[in-house]
């Protein structure tokens, strides 16, 4: 499928610039001198196509280059993010050979099944206790 989408844009582009190569041919002169237009020092001859072409790829790295340059704040960001992730991973390995626990199974729907947290007692955290059903403070009934 990929070989024929890349043959359906190539092909067409292909022909394009074999017309433009074409209809082109005309050589023209590109002076490289500004104070010296008569006789430049450093001047080339080529077919204009050839000039016209190679100002596009010159203009497509440059753009690249650019690009690059700009999305350094994303991957700098990536490899920080990695890098945590990579240390948290590390870190439960760490604890899960602590507790005892082997590697999470999973259930038939690919979520991870975590054995339930060692906890004290939510009185014993300092969390004040559940709300009873139809109450919306503690002691307020509804």
């Amino acid at each position: 499928m990929r070989k024929v989408l890349n043959a359906i844009v190539i092909v067409p582009l292909a022909l394009i610039f074999l017309a433009f190569a074409v209809a082109n041919r005309q050589f023209v002169t590109l002076s490289f001198d500004p104070f010296n237009s008569g006789n430049p020092a450093v001047a080339l001859t080529l077919p204009l196509f050839i000039v016209i072409i190679a100002v596009a790829m010159l203009g497509v790295v440059a753009g690249s280059v650019a690009t690059w340059f700009g999305q350094r704040h994303w991957r700098r960001a990536a490899r920080r993010h990695e890098a945590e992730a990579r240390e948290a991973r590390q870190q439960l390995a760490d604890l899960r050979a602590q507790g005892g626990y082997s590697t999470p199974s999973r259930d038939g729907y690919g979520a991870t099944l975590v054995p339930p947290a060692r906890l004290p007692p939510a009185e014993a955290r300092g969390a004040a206790r559940p709300l009873a059903i139809g109450q919306d403070k503690p002691g307020v009934t509804l």
